[in-house]
Formats: C-alpha cells, structure tokens, sequence
C-alpha cells in the first residue's frame, strides 16, 4: 500500500485579537444596558396566536389532569398493600 501524506494547502491566517471597550460602566449604565438588551430579545421571540396558546394550555392541563390521577391511583395502590402487609404481620 502506498503512504499518504496529509497536507495543509490553506494558509494559516492571522489572528487579530477583538479590544474591549476597556471604560467600566456604572451600576445604572449596566441596567440601562440590560434593559435594551431584554428589549431588542423580545422583538425576536414569535408569540403564539390566541388559537395556540388555547390548544397548548389545553393540553398542558389534561397532561396535569392525567399525571395526577396517576400518582392517586399508584398511591391508592400503595396504602392497600401497606395495609394488608400490617394486618398480615400484626
């Protein structure tokens, strides 16, 4: 079998290195800034329209509704089996 050699055809480019602002911002500054931060994040989240924030708040009360009845029934389960373990020991 033949050798490969691997080579690197790209050139290394050159790193030039970001300058931070190097002035520290005040406490009130740093509110200010968060604030148009926050602010310019929201104007890029899609908000749901009223049929899907119905449809997904509907689905997130039968899933509540039937993980609830769940747990009760397994709970249920559990005080018969103590129960008849209590009154088989005692």
């Amino acid at each position: 079998m033949a050798e490969e050699t691997k080579t690197n055809a790209a050139p290394a480019k050159a790193v030039t290195a970001v300058k931070k602002d190097e002035t520290k911002l005040t406490f009130w500054q740093k509110i200010g800034k968060w604030f148009r931060e926050m602010k310019s994040e929201l104007k890029k989240v899609i908000w749901p329209t009223k049929d899907q924030l119905i449809k997904n708040s509907l689905v997130s009360l039968g899933m509540i509704l039937i993980s609830s009845v769940v747990i009760w029934s397994f709970d249920e389960i559990a005080q018969l089996l103590v129960k008849a373990l209590l009154t088989l020991a005692g």
